[in-house]
């Protein structure tokens, strides 16, 4: 990786002595930026710099060193009034130089008092990525394909272990850091901006990156039109006094002027080619179009312009859905279905090792494995990607899965995955005993019953129990048995039941109106399981009520009861819940 980042350095000795060098050359030179720039060498050989008030948004990732050109650009009147012409180092593609002026416009409003300079931004952009490869973005401003730092495996960089499971940067083990303002992604989910208005928050989008890079520099009370705050606000973004001493002299240097060119045609910096770049430049060339700068100045190189390179293959133009069924499962269970993918390249030709990030969306509590909401996973050698499984959760109801290449501003592939309620297609009493009370009584035995569903003991399905009429079309009867609700008042329908871990439910108790008489409680399932049990009212039956628990009789085979809380004991709607008491 260390080449795709050409004059990047790394951290410590290599990088001050190079940096003071480079300084000390502008210094002697009367370069723009020679009186900005304060200390020597890194912050840890120096304590000349103040201490940064947060950690690093790019994790002090290697940067670009290279610096402006000795000549100042060409630069009628204000920063506001651009030159169409200027050298190749002063312009900036299109639609980065927008994202970085939308960016302060934006903080104008929303943090008026930071005073953010767009030039800072470009600053920043350029010797973090040279401004997005020289511009090469799409239409909405998301890269062709991701900017990525080195991993950060604390080999000559930080040790950043991953924070994000690979879903920015495509790395389960390390960080690395992502995008034209490459910030690590533990940053990125704080800091991170929706900036072109799409409903996302990429950082591999100029938009999105320059405003979140905007936001992270004003933190807290930073008035960036002070000189300490912006320094500090530098160092916040990576702590290195060279790494401040770069980024003040191509601030001072885009102040002075500055002009838009066509995106794609920006000046790279040297070596900024190859890794996740589509169409890698050798280094020391430029992109298409773009004006090599010279050593020590800014003129025309007199040899032709470099002939465009065709993109070579294994860039993804896609995904597909690889032949992934019906999503169902019912609540708790796991889904049958895997969701597959395949990624394609123009041609339709399978592309392996594309990372596909799969996202559960929309309010569900159903999840891959481990309670992962995200997955990561890479394409074998046909292209194909398999999300983890899929397990359903107690929500019912239908969500959304969506696969995308990451980092990608491609389509994505949705899928719509429906959990159902447990079902019970058998209902039955757990005893026999023949259930009675005096008027005005209680019932002495509680109703207990097991629901199963083929054959198997049916647990968490959903029961409904309602006192009816002996009519030919039952309805709720208004006399007769009754349960009590939290409040103590009579209810004969209760919903929202629901069996325990072994199958069995016990039903809140029931008590007799001063109506005698043969009752009927009918208890119905999720499922379309039905029970019908008798209650009898006689003023002759026991009114001593034995211990809450009941006993079944003496020939019947009783389960284990489920407690209160277990058997979903309903709670106090007055028309459909019941009271234990």
């Amino acid at each position: 990786m260390a080449a795709q980042f050409g004059r990047r350095l790394r951290r410590g000795a290599t990088t001050a002595a190079v940096a003071a060098l480079a300084v000390a050359a502008l210094s002697a030179s009367g370069a723009p930026g020679t009186t900005l720039v304060t200390g020597s060498g890194d912050p840890q050989a120096s304590g000349s710099t103040p201490e940064p008030d947060e950690g690093a948004a790019t994790g002090n990732s290697p940067y670009y060193t290279d610096l402006p050109p000795l000549n100042t650009p060409n630069k009628p009147g204000t920063s506001t009034n651009l030159p169409v012409t200027g050298t190749a180092e002063s312009g900036i593609p299109a639609s980065v130089l927008a994202a970085y002026k939308k960016a302060e416009q934006a903080l104008r409003t929303g943090d008026a008092a930071c005073r953010l300079p767009w030039q800072l931004l470009a600053a920043i952009g350029k010797v973090e990525s040279g401004h997005a490869r020289g511009g090469r973005v799409d239409a909405s401003g998301t890269t062709f394909s991701p900017i990525l730092g080195p991993v950060l495996d604390g080999r000559g960089f930080a040790m950043i272990k991953d924070t994000d499971n690979g879903a920015y940067d495509g790395d389960s083990t390390h960080d690395r850091a992502v995008g034209p303002m490459q910030f690590i992604p533990s940053t990125w989910a704080t800091w991170g901006q929706d900036g072109n208005g799409d409903g996302r928050k990429d950082p591999n989008n100029v938009y999105d990156a320059a405003l979140a890079a905007g936001h992270y520099l004003c933190a807290g009370s930073r008035d960036l039109s002070t000189a300490a705050d912006l320094d500090r606000a530098v160092l916040s973004y990576n702590h290195s006094d060279a790494y401040l001493r770069t980024v003040r002299s191509w601030f001072d240097y885009y102040k002075r002027g500055t002009h838009e060119v066509p995106d794609g045609t920006g000046a790279v910096p040297p070596g900024l080619g190859g890794g996740t770049d589509p169409s890698p430049s050798p280094s020391g060339t430029t992109r298409p179009g773009s004006k090599p700068p010279k050593p020590g100045g800014g003129s025309k190189d007199p040899g032709p312009k470099p002939k465009p390179k065709p993109t070579p293959p294994g860039k993804p133009a896609g995904l597909e859905n690889a032949g992934t069924g019906k999503l169902t499962a019912t609540a708790g269970d796991a889904f049958a279905q895997r969701i597959t993918v395949r990624a394609e390249d123009k041609s339709g030709e399978p592309l392996a090792k594309v990372s596909v990030t799969f996202t559960i969306t929309s309010d569900t509590d159903a999840a891959f494995e481990g309670g992962r909401k995200t997955a990561v996973v890479r394409t074998a050698a046909d292209g194909r990607a398999t999300a983890p499984a899929l397990k359903a959760g107690e929500k019912t109801g239908m969500f959304t899965v969506r696969a995308a290449v990451t980092g990608s501003s491609l389509p994505p592939v949705s899928y719509t995955a429906t959990v159902t309620a447990r079902r019970a297609d058998a209902i039955a009493r757990t005893g026999n005993k023949a259930l009675t009370a005096a008027p005005g009584a209680g019932f002495a035995d509680p109703v207990e019953v097991r629901a199963t569903y083929k054959g198997v003991v049916a647990a968490g399905v959903t029961v409904t129990a309602t006192m009816i009429t002996d009519a030919e079309e039952p309805a709720e009867n208004d006399k007769g048995p009754y349960f009590k609700d939290a409040d103590g008042k009579p209810v004969r329908t209760l919903t929202a039941l629901r069996t325990g871990a072994d199958g069995t439910l016990e039903l809140p108790k029931i008590y007799a109106d001063d109506t005698e008489g043969t009752f009927r409680l009918r208890l119905t399932t999720e499922g379309g399981a039905t029970l019908v049990v008798e209650l009898k009212v006689e003023a002759s039956a026991p009114t001593t009520s034995p211990s809450p628990g009941g006993s079944p009789d003496a020939g019947a085979t009783p389960a284990p009861t489920t407690s209160p809380s277990a058997t979903g004991t309903p709670s106090a709607t007055a028309s459909t819940r019941a009271s234990t008491a």
